[in-house]
């Protein structure tokens, strides 16, 4: 269960962060007199700093699982991976519960992951929300430190996604931390899919990251199953990759570390 950070459906947040934004009052919209005011916050007492870290030097191989250890003991809400250009960047924000949690996180500024230091330092919440947005418009963040030049057309998304070299694995992402695995074939209906086909990657703790990886008849179904991006699970949008035997396999030993 997460700390004390006001988000109620405890891993039932995703990445597509709606619920944590509309529950939290740390994502309060407005800190004016006339806006919103989280319960218990009256005028002239200002909640704490909204408790995001900035994180730069990853691994180009990191994952939130990595992160998730790396911050081991912290309650984390968030991890949103920094994309440019459709390559990691080696950067990553992160969400805590609360502000006390931040502040335990900045402790761990050049600690290492891997071979490599990683530098976690403050940011604001408007650097936070570019990237989420980003995210949702594109899978990737835009450069020039998310004021750059717009994202492409959804039309050249898909088209690039079409190119994509396809295997009979996809992965799902965005997936209710709940998700099981009669939801995921119930998703892909249209398609002749056994259970044992359906992997859902979950942290050494056992708890869901969000992410599945699913294996079809052929990389021809798979791609056919493409159709099925952008389209729900639950109240939440699933986003579709293709995936590779490879990866899904590191997944699954993640899973069971």
């Amino acid at each position: 269960m997460l700390g004390s950070g006001g988000v109620s459906d405890g891993y039932e947040i995703g990445s597509k962060r709606q619920r944590m934004m509309e529950s939290n009052p740390y994502f309060a919209v407005s800190s004016s007199a006339t806006g919103f005011q989280p319960f218990g916050y009256g005028s002239g007492f200002q909640p704490p700093a909204f408790p995001v870290v900035r994180l730069r030097g990853l691994p180009f191989n990191c994952t939130d699982l990595d992160i998730f250890k790396f911050f081991a003991g912290l309650d984390i809400v968030d991890v949103l991976l920094v994309n440019k250009s459709g390559r990691f960047s080696g950067e990553a924000f992160v969400v805590f519960a609360g502000s006390m949690q931040a502040d335990f996180a900045l402790q761990r500024d050049r600690q290492n992951m891997g071979r490599r230091y990683v530098e976690v330092f403050k940011c604001k919440k408007q650097d936070y929300y570019h990237a989420v947005a980003s995210e949702v418009n594109y899978e990737g963040i835009y450069d020039n430190d998310f004021h750059g030049s717009p994202p492409p057309s959804r039309s050249k998304r898909f088209s690039d996604k079409d190119q994509m070299e396809y295997t009979e694995i996809l992965k799902l992402r965005g997936l209710p931390f709940s998700v099981k695995k009669s939801q995921i074939l119930e998703f892909f209906v249209d398609f002749e899919l056994a259970e044992d086909k359906v992997h859902i990657a979950c942290r050494p703790d056992g708890k869901a990251t969000g992410e599945a990886y699913v294996e079809f008849a052929s990389a021809e179904e798979a791609k056919k199953a493409m159709g099925k991006d952008k389209m729900t699970i639950g109240s939440r949008y699933v986003e579709l990759f293709p995936s590779t035997p490879d990866e899904a396999r590191r997944a699954e030993s993640r899973s069971r570390q």
